[in-house]
C-alpha cells in the first residue's frame, strides 16, 4: 500500500504528534507528590511509560495518514481532524489534572471523556478503513488500562487531593 497524502495532512499529523507529546510531557510532573503515592502493584514502570505513548502517539499518526489517504470528502477529512484535535485537548488536560493540579479524582472523569475521543477516532475511521481503526485499538487498550491505574490509585490513596 502507497500512502500519499497530501502534504498538508502530512505536515498537521507531524505537528499533532510533536505538539500533543511535548504538552503532555511539560503537564507531566513527576515529583514529590507522585512518588508519595501508593501504586498498584502491577502498576507499569515509570519509564514504560514513554515507550508505550511513543508507540501510541506514532501509530495514531499512522492511523490518520491512512484514513485521510482513503476519506472520500472533505467533510470526512475535517470531522478527523476535529476529533483529533478535541483528543489532544484531552490527552494534555489529563496530565494536567493528574499531575499538575494533583487531582487524581478529576483525571479519572476526564478519562471516560478520552476514552471516548479515541472510541469516536476509531468509530468515524472504521468505514474508510479499516487498518486505520486498527491502528487506534492500541490507544483505547492503554486508555482502558490508565482509567482502571488512576481509579485504584484514588482507592489506595484516600483524601490525597
Amino acid at each position: 500500500m502507497r500512502l500519499v497524502a497530501q502534504p498538508k495532512y502530512m505536515l498537521l499529523i507531524g505537528a499533532w504528534i510533536i505538539t500533543t507529546s511535548l504538552l503532555g510531557g511539560l503537564a507531566t510532573e513527576i515529583g514529590p507528590w507522585y512518588y508519595s503515592l501508593k501504586q498498584p502493584a502491577w502498576k507499569p514502570p515509570d519509564w514504560a511509560f514513554g515507550v508505550v505513548w511513543t508507540t501510541i502517539f506514532a501509530l495514531s499518526g499512522l492511523a490518520w495518514l491512512i484514513a485521510i489517504r482513503y476519506s472520500t470528502s472533505q467533510a470526512q477529512k475535517n470531522k478527523l481532524t476535529l476529533l483529533f484535535v478535541f483528543n489532544s485537548f484531552l490527552n494534555v488536560l489529563w496530565s494536567v489534572f493528574f499531575f499538575r493540579m494533583h487531582r487524581p479524582d478529576w483525571s479519572f472523569i476526564e478519562a471516560f471523556f478520552l476514552w471516548g475521543s479515541v472510541f469516536s477516532i476509531i468509530y468515524v475511521m472504521w468505514p474508510i478503513r479499516k487498518s486505520a481503526a486498527y491502528l487506534m485499538a492500541p490507544y483505547l487498550i492503554w486508555v482502558t488500562i490508565a482509567m482502571r491505574l488512576n481509579w485504584e490509585t484514588l482507592v489506595l490513596n484516600p483524601g490525597i487531593y
